[in-house]
Protein backbone atom coordinates (compact mmCIF):
# COMPACT_ATOMS: atom_id res chain seq x y z
CA UNK A 1 0.00 0.00 0.00
CA UNK A 2 1.35 3.44 -0.94
CA UNK A 3 1.50 5.96 1.94
CA UNK A 4 0.99 9.70 1.75
CA UNK A 5 3.90 11.87 2.84
CA UNK A 6 2.19 12.75 6.14
CA UNK A 7 1.28 9.12 6.84
CA UNK A 8 4.85 8.13 6.04
CA UNK A 9 6.24 10.54 8.62
CA UNK A 10 3.61 9.38 11.12
CA UNK A 11 4.76 5.80 10.77
CA UNK A 12 8.28 6.92 11.61
CA UNK A 13 7.41 8.34 14.99
CA UNK A 14 4.77 5.86 16.27
CA UNK A 15 5.03 2.11 16.95
CA UNK A 16 3.65 -0.31 14.43
CA UNK A 17 0.89 -2.76 15.40
CA UNK A 18 3.43 -5.38 16.48
CA UNK A 19 5.09 -2.87 18.81
CA UNK A 20 8.24 -2.51 16.74
CA UNK A 21 9.52 0.62 15.14
CA UNK A 22 10.87 0.87 11.63
CA UNK A 23 14.51 0.08 11.28
CA UNK A 24 17.18 2.74 11.30
CA UNK A 25 17.91 1.74 7.72
CA UNK A 26 14.42 2.76 6.67
CA UNK A 27 14.72 6.06 8.50
CA UNK A 28 18.06 6.71 6.86
CA UNK A 29 16.58 6.02 3.42
CA UNK A 30 13.75 8.45 4.08
CA UNK A 31 16.04 11.20 5.33
CA UNK A 32 18.31 10.74 2.32
CA UNK A 33 15.33 10.90 0.00
CA UNK A 34 14.00 14.07 1.62
CA UNK A 35 17.40 15.76 1.57
CA UNK A 36 17.89 14.73 -2.03
CA UNK A 37 14.54 16.14 -3.03
CA UNK A 38 15.25 19.41 -1.20
CA UNK A 39 18.66 19.65 -2.85
CA UNK A 40 17.14 19.06 -6.29
CA UNK A 41 14.55 21.74 -5.64
CA UNK A 42 17.24 24.19 -4.57
CA UNK A 43 19.28 23.48 -7.66
CA UNK A 44 16.26 24.09 -9.85
CA UNK A 45 15.54 27.37 -8.10
CA UNK A 46 19.16 28.43 -8.45
CA UNK A 47 19.13 27.55 -12.15
CA UNK A 48 15.96 29.58 -12.63
CA UNK A 49 17.43 32.49 -10.70
CA UNK A 50 20.50 32.47 -12.91
CA UNK A 51 18.42 32.97 -16.03
CA UNK A 52 18.09 36.64 -16.91
CA UNK A 53 14.80 38.46 -16.99
CA UNK A 54 13.83 39.68 -20.45
CA UNK A 55 12.26 43.02 -21.32
CA UNK A 56 11.41 43.72 -24.97
CA UNK A 57 10.31 47.31 -25.61
CA UNK A 58 8.62 47.79 -28.98
CA UNK A 59 7.52 51.26 -30.07
CA UNK A 60 5.06 51.94 -32.87
CA UNK A 61 6.10 53.83 -36.03
CA UNK A 62 9.28 55.28 -34.51
CA UNK A 63 11.61 56.16 -37.36
CA UNK A 64 15.28 55.18 -37.54
CA UNK A 65 16.29 58.80 -36.98
CA UNK A 66 13.84 59.64 -34.20
CA UNK A 67 16.26 58.88 -31.36
CA UNK A 68 18.86 61.37 -30.19
CA UNK A 69 21.53 58.67 -30.28
CA UNK A 70 20.66 58.06 -33.95
CA UNK A 71 21.07 61.69 -34.92
CA UNK A 72 17.89 63.60 -34.06
CA UNK A 73 18.72 67.24 -33.25
CA UNK A 74 15.32 68.52 -32.11
CA UNK A 75 14.47 65.51 -29.96
CA UNK A 76 15.63 64.44 -26.49
CA UNK A 77 15.39 60.75 -25.62
CA UNK A 78 17.61 60.27 -22.54
CA UNK A 79 16.08 56.93 -21.52
CA UNK A 80 16.42 55.32 -24.94
CA UNK A 81 19.88 56.86 -25.32
CA UNK A 82 20.90 55.32 -21.99
CA UNK A 83 20.00 51.90 -23.38
CA UNK A 84 21.92 52.52 -26.60
CA UNK A 85 25.00 53.54 -24.61
CA UNK A 86 24.69 50.70 -22.08
CA UNK A 87 24.53 47.93 -24.66
CA UNK A 88 24.94 47.12 -28.36
CA UNK A 89 23.50 49.39 -31.01
CA UNK A 90 22.41 47.93 -34.37
CA UNK A 91 22.59 50.08 -37.49
CA UNK A 92 21.29 47.49 -39.97
CA UNK A 93 18.30 46.26 -38.01
CA UNK A 94 15.12 45.67 -40.01
CA UNK A 95 11.49 45.39 -39.04
CA UNK A 96 9.98 42.36 -40.73
CA UNK A 97 7.33 44.55 -42.34
CA UNK A 98 6.71 48.28 -42.88
CA UNK A 99 3.42 48.02 -40.90
CA UNK A 100 2.33 46.80 -37.47
CA UNK A 101 0.65 43.37 -37.22
CA UNK A 102 3.03 41.46 -39.50
CA UNK A 103 6.13 42.61 -37.61
CA UNK A 104 4.56 41.59 -34.29
CA UNK A 105 3.64 38.20 -35.70
CA UNK A 106 7.23 37.70 -36.87
CA UNK A 107 8.69 38.79 -33.53
CA UNK A 108 6.49 36.45 -31.49
CA UNK A 109 6.82 33.40 -33.77
CA UNK A 110 10.30 33.59 -35.28
CA UNK A 111 8.63 33.02 -38.66
CA UNK A 112 7.97 35.18 -41.66
CA UNK A 113 4.61 36.76 -40.99
CA UNK A 114 3.05 35.42 -44.18
CA UNK A 115 3.92 31.88 -43.01
CA UNK A 116 1.83 32.30 -39.84
CA UNK A 117 -1.19 33.88 -41.45
CA UNK A 118 -0.47 37.58 -40.93
CA UNK A 119 0.65 39.05 -44.28
CA UNK A 120 -1.26 42.28 -43.56
CA UNK A 121 -2.83 44.32 -40.81
CA UNK A 122 -5.40 42.70 -38.50
CA UNK A 123 -8.32 45.11 -38.18
CA UNK A 124 -11.75 45.38 -36.58
CA UNK A 125 -13.87 45.11 -39.73
CA UNK A 126 -13.74 42.01 -41.91
CA UNK A 127 -13.59 43.92 -45.19
CA UNK A 128 -10.33 45.62 -44.16
CA UNK A 129 -8.80 42.74 -42.20
CA UNK A 130 -5.84 40.97 -43.82
CA UNK A 131 -4.60 38.41 -41.34
CA UNK A 132 -5.48 35.67 -38.87
CA UNK A 133 -2.76 34.32 -36.60
CA UNK A 134 -2.30 30.65 -37.38
CA UNK A 135 -3.49 28.20 -34.71
CA UNK A 136 -0.28 26.26 -35.36
CA UNK A 137 2.06 29.16 -34.63
CA UNK A 138 4.14 28.67 -31.47
CA UNK A 139 4.47 32.06 -29.78
CA UNK A 140 7.55 33.05 -27.80
CA UNK A 141 6.01 32.70 -24.32
CA UNK A 142 5.44 28.97 -24.91
CA UNK A 143 9.12 27.93 -25.11
CA UNK A 144 10.12 30.47 -22.46
CA UNK A 145 7.60 29.01 -20.02
CA UNK A 146 9.28 25.63 -20.50
CA UNK A 147 12.41 27.28 -19.12
CA UNK A 148 10.52 28.48 -16.06
CA UNK A 149 9.66 32.01 -17.18
CA UNK A 150 6.59 33.98 -16.22
CA UNK A 151 5.46 35.73 -19.41
CA UNK A 152 3.55 38.99 -19.84
CA UNK A 153 2.54 41.49 -22.48
CA UNK A 154 1.66 45.06 -21.56
CA UNK A 155 0.43 47.44 -24.23
CA UNK A 156 -0.53 46.81 -27.83
CA UNK A 157 -1.30 43.24 -28.96
CA UNK A 158 -2.70 43.66 -32.52
CA UNK A 159 -2.72 39.94 -33.36
CA UNK A 160 -6.37 39.17 -32.69
CA UNK A 161 -9.42 40.90 -31.28
CA UNK A 162 -11.30 37.89 -29.96
CA UNK A 163 -10.94 34.33 -28.73
CA UNK A 164 -8.93 32.24 -29.40
CA UNK A 165 -6.37 34.79 -30.56
CA UNK A 166 -5.98 36.83 -27.38
CA UNK A 167 -2.64 36.99 -25.51
CA UNK A 168 -3.45 34.69 -22.60
CA UNK A 169 -5.03 32.15 -24.96
CA UNK A 170 -1.86 32.18 -27.09
CA UNK A 171 0.62 31.49 -24.32
CA UNK A 172 1.09 34.60 -22.21
CA UNK A 173 0.53 34.29 -18.46
CA UNK A 174 -0.57 37.90 -18.15
CA UNK A 175 -1.95 40.63 -20.41
CA UNK A 176 -2.68 44.23 -19.51
CA UNK A 177 -3.23 46.38 -22.54
CA UNK A 178 -4.94 47.06 -25.85
CA UNK A 179 -6.14 44.28 -28.17
CA UNK A 180 -6.52 46.43 -31.27
CA UNK A 181 -4.37 48.29 -33.75
CA UNK A 182 -4.23 52.08 -33.48
CA UNK A 183 -6.19 54.07 -30.91
CA UNK A 184 -8.58 56.70 -32.17
CA UNK A 185 -7.82 58.62 -28.97
CA UNK A 186 -5.03 58.02 -26.44
CA UNK A 187 -7.28 59.08 -23.56
CA UNK A 188 -10.43 57.20 -24.59
CA UNK A 189 -8.61 53.99 -25.68
CA UNK A 190 -11.16 53.08 -28.32
CA UNK A 191 -11.05 52.01 -31.95
CA UNK A 192 -14.13 52.47 -34.15
CA UNK A 193 -16.04 53.20 -30.96
CA UNK A 194 -15.11 49.87 -29.40
CA UNK A 195 -13.22 49.45 -26.15
CA UNK A 196 -10.21 47.18 -26.51
CA UNK A 197 -8.46 47.60 -23.18
CA UNK A 198 -8.18 44.29 -21.30
CA UNK A 199 -6.63 42.83 -18.17
CA UNK A 200 -6.23 39.22 -19.24
CA UNK A 201 -9.74 38.55 -20.62
CA UNK A 202 -11.54 41.20 -18.59
CA UNK A 203 -12.85 44.34 -20.30
CA UNK A 204 -11.45 47.32 -18.39
CA UNK A 205 -11.97 51.10 -18.67
CA UNK A 206 -8.91 52.83 -17.18
CA UNK A 207 -8.47 56.60 -17.19
CA UNK A 208 -5.39 58.43 -18.37
CA UNK A 209 -3.10 58.67 -21.38
CA UNK A 210 -2.38 55.22 -22.81
CA UNK A 211 1.38 55.77 -22.78
CA UNK A 212 1.31 56.61 -19.07
CA UNK A 213 -0.87 53.59 -18.36
CA UNK A 214 1.42 51.15 -20.16
CA UNK A 215 4.49 52.58 -18.44
CA UNK A 216 2.89 52.41 -15.00
CA UNK A 217 1.50 48.91 -15.54
CA UNK A 218 5.00 47.80 -16.53
CA UNK A 219 6.50 49.38 -13.42
CA UNK A 220 3.88 47.59 -11.32
CA UNK A 221 4.66 44.26 -13.00
CA UNK A 222 8.41 44.65 -12.48
CA UNK A 223 7.93 45.50 -8.81
CA UNK A 224 5.64 42.53 -8.29
CA UNK A 225 8.07 40.14 -9.95
CA UNK A 226 10.94 41.63 -7.96
CA UNK A 227 9.24 41.00 -4.62
CA UNK A 228 7.51 37.62 -4.93
CA UNK A 229 5.29 36.44 -2.09
CA UNK A 230 7.12 33.11 -1.93
CA UNK A 231 10.50 34.75 -1.49
CA UNK A 232 11.81 33.06 -4.63
CA UNK A 233 12.22 35.04 -7.81
CA UNK A 234 11.01 33.51 -11.04
CA UNK A 235 12.63 34.77 -14.24
CA UNK A 236 10.21 36.75 -16.36
CA UNK A 237 9.67 37.91 -19.92
CA UNK A 238 7.83 41.19 -20.44
CA UNK A 239 6.83 42.41 -23.90
CA UNK A 240 6.15 46.13 -23.47
CA UNK A 241 4.49 47.32 -26.67
CA UNK A 242 3.61 51.00 -26.84
CA UNK A 243 1.02 52.41 -29.24
CA UNK A 244 3.06 55.63 -29.40
CA UNK A 245 4.18 57.35 -31.51
CA UNK A 246 1.58 55.94 -33.95
CA UNK A 247 -0.91 58.58 -35.14
CA UNK A 248 -3.08 60.25 -33.98
CA UNK A 249 -0.15 62.10 -32.47
CA UNK A 250 -1.51 63.19 -29.09
CA UNK A 251 1.12 64.29 -26.58
CA UNK A 252 -0.01 65.73 -23.25
CA UNK A 253 -0.21 69.52 -23.46
CA UNK A 254 2.60 70.20 -20.99
CA UNK A 255 4.98 68.05 -23.03
CA UNK A 256 4.06 69.87 -26.24
CA UNK A 257 4.45 73.27 -24.58
CA UNK A 258 7.91 72.29 -23.39
CA UNK A 259 9.03 71.32 -26.90
CA UNK A 260 7.66 74.51 -28.45
CA UNK A 261 9.47 76.62 -25.86
CA UNK A 262 12.73 74.78 -26.37
CA UNK A 263 12.75 74.34 -30.17
CA UNK A 264 12.08 77.80 -31.55
CA UNK A 265 10.45 77.80 -34.98
CA UNK A 266 9.83 74.04 -35.05
CA UNK A 267 7.20 72.84 -37.52
CA UNK A 268 3.91 72.40 -35.56
CA UNK A 269 3.35 68.87 -36.82
CA UNK A 270 6.92 67.88 -36.02
CA UNK A 271 6.61 69.50 -32.59
CA UNK A 272 3.72 67.21 -31.69
CA UNK A 273 5.66 64.11 -32.73
CA UNK A 274 8.75 65.21 -30.79
CA UNK A 275 6.66 65.78 -27.68
CA UNK A 276 4.90 62.45 -28.17
CA UNK A 277 8.19 60.55 -28.37
CA UNK A 278 9.71 62.45 -25.44
CA UNK A 279 6.64 61.65 -23.33
CA UNK A 280 7.05 57.96 -24.19
CA UNK A 281 10.77 58.11 -23.48
CA UNK A 282 9.97 59.43 -20.01
CA UNK A 283 7.82 56.35 -19.42
CA UNK A 284 10.60 54.08 -20.62
CA UNK A 285 12.87 55.80 -18.12
CA UNK A 286 10.43 54.96 -15.33
CA UNK A 287 10.45 51.32 -16.36
CA UNK A 288 14.26 51.21 -16.35
CA UNK A 289 14.31 52.88 -12.94
CA UNK A 290 11.92 50.25 -11.59
CA UNK A 291 14.41 47.57 -12.62
CA UNK A 292 17.14 49.36 -10.72
CA UNK A 293 15.00 50.07 -7.66
CA UNK A 294 14.09 46.39 -7.33
CA UNK A 295 17.64 45.15 -7.87
CA UNK A 296 16.75 43.43 -11.14
CA UNK A 297 18.52 45.64 -13.67
CA UNK A 298 21.82 43.74 -13.64
CA UNK A 299 20.03 40.46 -14.34
CA UNK A 300 17.73 41.74 -17.10
CA UNK A 301 18.19 41.73 -20.85
CA UNK A 302 16.57 44.81 -22.39
CA UNK A 303 15.73 45.01 -26.08
CA UNK A 304 14.56 48.25 -27.66
CA UNK A 305 13.30 48.63 -31.21
CA UNK A 306 10.36 49.84 -33.36
CA UNK A 307 7.84 47.85 -35.38
CA UNK A 308 8.43 49.76 -38.64
CA UNK A 309 9.70 53.02 -40.03
CA UNK A 310 8.38 56.46 -39.19
CA UNK A 311 5.13 57.94 -40.48
CA UNK A 312 5.65 60.57 -43.18
CA UNK A 313 2.51 62.53 -42.31
CA UNK A 314 3.73 62.92 -38.72
CA UNK A 315 7.05 64.39 -39.94
CA UNK A 316 9.08 61.42 -38.68
CA UNK A 317 12.82 61.16 -39.28
CA UNK A 318 14.15 58.06 -41.01
CA UNK A 319 17.82 59.00 -41.18
CA UNK A 320 19.55 58.86 -44.57
CA UNK A 321 17.08 56.34 -45.97
CA UNK A 322 14.39 56.54 -48.60
CA UNK A 323 10.70 56.06 -47.82
CA UNK A 324 8.57 55.87 -44.70
CA UNK A 325 6.11 53.57 -43.00
CA UNK A 326 4.32 51.33 -45.55
CA UNK A 327 7.24 51.65 -47.98
CA UNK A 328 9.53 48.75 -48.85
CA UNK A 329 12.44 51.15 -49.15
CA UNK A 330 14.72 51.16 -46.13
CA UNK A 331 13.02 54.18 -44.57
CA UNK A 332 10.00 51.98 -44.02
CA UNK A 333 11.97 48.97 -42.79
CA UNK A 334 15.13 50.04 -40.96
CA UNK A 335 14.51 50.83 -37.32
CA UNK A 336 16.55 51.85 -34.28
CA UNK A 337 17.54 48.86 -32.16
CA UNK A 338 19.75 48.03 -29.21
CA UNK A 339 20.21 45.21 -26.71
CA UNK A 340 21.42 45.66 -23.13
CA UNK A 341 22.67 42.86 -20.88
CA UNK A 342 24.82 44.24 -18.04
CA UNK A 343 28.09 42.39 -17.63
CA UNK A 344 27.51 40.36 -20.79
CA UNK A 345 27.12 42.77 -23.71
CA UNK A 346 29.84 45.37 -24.05
CA UNK A 347 28.52 48.83 -23.27
CA UNK A 348 28.73 51.26 -26.16
CA UNK A 349 29.33 48.56 -28.75
CA UNK A 350 27.92 48.67 -32.27
CA UNK A 351 27.04 46.07 -34.85
CA UNK A 352 26.52 46.29 -38.60
CA UNK A 353 25.01 42.79 -38.73
CA UNK A 354 21.92 42.68 -40.95
CA UNK A 355 19.31 41.37 -38.52
CA UNK A 356 15.53 41.54 -38.25
CA UNK A 357 12.83 41.64 -35.61
CA UNK A 358 12.08 37.92 -35.77
CA UNK A 359 15.70 37.11 -34.85
CA UNK A 360 14.85 38.07 -31.28
CA UNK A 361 12.81 34.86 -30.93
CA UNK A 362 15.66 32.30 -31.24
CA UNK A 363 18.09 34.68 -29.52
CA UNK A 364 16.02 34.91 -26.35
CA UNK A 365 15.27 31.18 -26.44
CA UNK A 366 18.98 30.39 -26.68
CA UNK A 367 19.73 32.67 -23.74
CA UNK A 368 16.99 30.92 -21.75
CA UNK A 369 18.51 27.54 -22.58
CA UNK A 370 15.54 26.37 -24.64
CA UNK A 371 16.09 24.02 -27.56
CA UNK A 372 13.43 24.63 -30.17
CA UNK A 373 11.79 21.55 -31.66
CA UNK A 374 9.61 23.34 -34.21
CA UNK A 375 10.40 25.17 -37.44
CA UNK A 376 11.37 28.82 -37.45
CA UNK A 377 12.88 31.08 -40.10
CA UNK A 378 14.88 33.43 -37.86
CA UNK A 379 18.47 33.10 -36.65
CA UNK A 380 19.91 33.68 -33.19
CA UNK A 381 22.16 36.73 -33.00
CA UNK A 382 23.58 35.79 -29.60
CA UNK A 383 27.14 35.36 -30.97
CA UNK A 384 27.02 38.98 -32.18
CA UNK A 385 25.75 40.15 -28.80
CA UNK A 386 28.65 38.32 -27.14
CA UNK A 387 31.12 40.21 -29.33
CA UNK A 388 31.85 37.37 -31.75
CA UNK A 389 32.04 37.65 -35.50
CA UNK A 390 28.84 36.30 -37.06
CA UNK A 391 27.71 35.82 -40.64
CA UNK A 392 24.10 34.76 -41.14
CA UNK A 393 24.33 33.81 -44.85
CA UNK A 394 20.65 34.11 -45.66
CA UNK A 395 18.13 36.00 -47.70
CA UNK A 396 15.68 38.28 -45.91
CA UNK A 397 12.18 38.60 -47.35
CA UNK A 398 9.68 41.37 -46.66
CA UNK A 399 5.98 41.01 -47.47
CA UNK A 400 2.98 43.24 -46.93
CA UNK A 401 -0.64 42.73 -48.04
CA UNK A 402 -2.95 45.74 -48.05
CA UNK A 403 -6.66 45.94 -48.54
CA UNK A 404 -7.36 49.63 -49.03
CA UNK A 405 -9.47 50.77 -51.95
CA UNK A 406 -6.40 51.15 -54.13
CA UNK A 407 -4.53 47.92 -53.38
CA UNK A 408 -7.54 45.58 -52.95
CA UNK A 409 -5.67 42.88 -51.07
CA UNK A 410 -2.60 42.76 -53.29
CA UNK A 411 0.89 42.08 -51.96
CA UNK A 412 4.16 43.86 -52.49
CA UNK A 413 7.63 42.70 -51.53
CA UNK A 414 11.28 43.34 -50.92
CA UNK A 415 14.27 41.07 -50.46
CA UNK A 416 17.79 41.61 -49.16
CA UNK A 417 20.74 39.36 -50.07
CA UNK A 418 24.05 40.63 -48.75
CA UNK A 419 24.39 44.22 -49.93
CA UNK A 420 21.78 43.76 -52.64
CA UNK A 421 18.13 44.65 -52.29
CA UNK A 422 15.22 43.84 -54.58
CA UNK A 423 12.22 46.15 -54.11
CA UNK A 424 8.65 46.40 -55.30
CA UNK A 425 7.34 49.43 -53.44
CA UNK A 426 3.68 49.08 -54.46
CA UNK A 427 1.80 46.26 -56.21
CA UNK A 428 1.73 48.35 -59.38
CA UNK A 429 5.46 49.11 -59.73
CA UNK A 430 8.13 47.00 -61.40
CA UNK A 431 10.86 45.50 -59.24
CA UNK A 432 13.95 47.62 -58.62
CA UNK A 433 17.47 46.56 -57.66
CA UNK A 434 19.88 48.45 -55.42
CA UNK A 435 23.37 47.92 -54.05
CA UNK A 436 23.04 49.24 -50.49
CA UNK A 437 26.78 49.28 -49.88
CA UNK A 438 27.21 51.90 -52.60
CA UNK A 439 23.73 53.39 -52.50
CA UNK A 440 22.09 53.19 -49.04
CA UNK A 441 19.50 55.80 -50.05
CA UNK A 442 18.28 53.57 -52.91
CA UNK A 443 18.56 56.20 -55.60
CA UNK A 444 20.12 54.27 -58.50
CA UNK A 445 18.05 51.39 -59.86
CA UNK A 446 20.35 48.67 -61.26
CA UNK A 447 17.61 46.29 -62.43
CA UNK A 448 18.53 46.64 -66.11
CA UNK A 449 22.29 47.06 -65.61
CA UNK A 450 22.77 43.93 -63.51
CA UNK A 451 20.26 41.53 -64.97
CA UNK A 452 22.08 38.48 -63.60
CA UNK A 453 21.70 39.59 -59.97
CA UNK A 454 18.14 40.71 -60.66
CA UNK A 455 17.17 37.30 -62.04
CA UNK A 456 18.91 35.43 -59.21
CA UNK A 457 17.05 37.34 -56.54
CA UNK A 458 13.73 37.28 -58.40
CA UNK A 459 13.94 33.49 -58.58
CA UNK A 460 14.67 33.18 -54.86
CA UNK A 461 11.78 35.49 -54.02
CA UNK A 462 9.46 33.48 -56.23
CA UNK A 463 10.27 30.29 -54.30
CA UNK A 464 9.54 32.07 -51.02
CA UNK A 465 6.20 33.33 -52.34
CA UNK A 466 5.24 29.79 -53.27
CA UNK A 467 5.78 28.78 -49.63
CA UNK A 468 3.71 31.71 -48.40
CA UNK A 469 0.88 30.93 -50.82
CA UNK A 470 0.16 27.66 -49.00
CA UNK A 471 -0.66 29.38 -45.69
CA UNK A 472 -4.25 30.58 -45.03
CA UNK A 473 -4.69 34.05 -43.55
CA UNK A 474 -8.41 34.05 -42.80
CA UNK A 475 -10.27 32.59 -39.83
CA UNK A 476 -10.87 28.85 -40.39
Amino acid sequence: MRLSRMAFFDRLIRPSQNGQRWTCWAVWCLVAAVVGTASAGTATAQDAGARPNMLVILTDDQGWGDVTAYGAKDLKTPAIDSLVHAGMRFDNFYANCPVCSPTRAALLTGRYQELVGVPGVIRTHAQSNWGYLSPNAVLLPTPLKKAGYHTAIIGKWHLGLESPNTPTERGFDFFHGFLGDMMDDYWKHTRHGRHYMRRNLKDIRPTGHATDLFSQWSVDYIKERGAPVTGKRQPWFLFLAYNAPHFPVQPPKDWLDKVKAREKGIDPTRAKLVAFIEHMDYGIGQVIQALKDTGQYDNTIIVFTSDNGGHQGSKALVGPYRGFKQDMYDGGLRVPACVVWPGKIKAGSKSDLVAATFDLYPTLCEIAGVKLDHEIDAKSILPTLMGKQQTLNRDLFFCRREGNARYQGQDYYAMRRGDWKLVQNTPFLPYELYNLADDPAETTNLATKNRKKFNEMSSALRVHLQRAGRVPWQKP
